[in-house]
């Protein structure tokens, strides 16, 4: 039986567009900034320049769930957004703990100060759109 059309289920519609918009905006900054980082200098910041490049990948992966929509786009949306807000957290208080882990900036360290803390805010808006479009689990799912 075909998935439901219903607004719920259309996580590119709405507010959701905006969310597709500003990951995929994020997938390309963070794709090339670690791109460049690992390329000329990766032994200077080997872990944040590799976590910067995991945010790159979980910014496509969000990206393309929210395009793709359904039920199997919102679970590895609601996957790869936990862990994009994890990550943020982590990078983001161990930035101001552990210096010398992140001698330079990268997307997620200090919660994404050099790209406005919109890497901070970017997963609590993911996570509340994907709350507000989850599939419904009613009986009439499960036929």
């Amino acid at each position: 039986m075909p998935e439901p059309t219903s607004p719920r289920h259309e996580l590119a519609s709405g507010w959701g567009r905006a969310l597709v918009f500003t990951y995929g905006v994020f997938a390309v900054a963070a794709t090339g900034r670690s791109a460049v980082q690992l390329g000329m200098e990766p032994e200077r910041a080997p872990l944040a320049y590799a976590l910067s490049l995991l945010a790159a990948v979980l910014y496509l992966v969000a990206t393309g769930c929210l395009l793709l929509g359904g039920r199997l786009g919102w679970r590895i949306a609601v996957v790869a957004v936990s862990i994009e807000l994890v990550g943020v957290l982590t990078v983001g208080t161990l930035s101001y703990v552990a210096t010398d882990l992140f001698p330079d900036k990268t997307v997620w360290s200090h919660f994404g100060q050099g790209y406005g803390f919109l890497p901070l805010v970017l997963p609590f808006l993911g996570i509340a759109w994907l709350w507000h479009t989850r599939p419904a689990t009613g009986k009439a799912d499960l036929a």
